[in-house]
């Protein structure tokens, strides 16, 4: 971009003022959020009686972990109810246990876990990532030597 096209470029963005720019990046944001993709999750009830309010919840947890990854991904979780446990199981890249008294904190702890687990394993990736030095660098070891 030349001088004088990035000057007609900051003085009307200046016309704007500081509400349209506001505007602008939330037109961003709310398209880079848009374009996350959806985590399809399938719930599985085990002797107990599948109830919509307990479905929605976990889609609703659950939905969040496609931020996390980039990527659609596919999440299966299983509810079993044994007397006073209440036990839940996802499977998804990685697998979480939980075990309590309500199906609703297990779900809770297991969105939490998964989050962790899912967390931890890309960190390994990004620490995997090696980076060339600069010039700068380079010159900077080669004087120390």
């Amino acid at each position: 971009m030349s001088l004088e096209a990035q000057v007609n470029h900051m003085s009307s963005n200046d016309k704007r003022g500081k509400r349209g720019r506001a505007t602008d990046r939330k037109v961003r944001r709310s398209g880079r959020i848009a374009a996350v993709p959806a985590t399809e999750v399938s719930v599985t009830f085990r002797h107990v009686e599948p109830t919509d309010a307990i479905r929605l919840y976990a889609e609703r947890k659950f939905a969040h972990i496609g931020r996390l990854l980039k990527r659609t991904c596919q999440a299966h979780l299983i509810l079993t109810v044994d007397k006073y446990r209440q036990h839940g199981e996802v499977t998804l890249s990685v697998v979480a246990e939980e075990e309590t008294k309500d199906l609703y904190s297990v779900i809770d702890l297991l969105t939490d876990k998964v989050g962790r687990q899912l967390k931890k394993h890309l960190e390994k990736f990004k620490a995997k990532k090696v980076r060339s030095l600069s010039t700068g660098e380079v010159l900077s070891a080669s004087e120390e030597i």
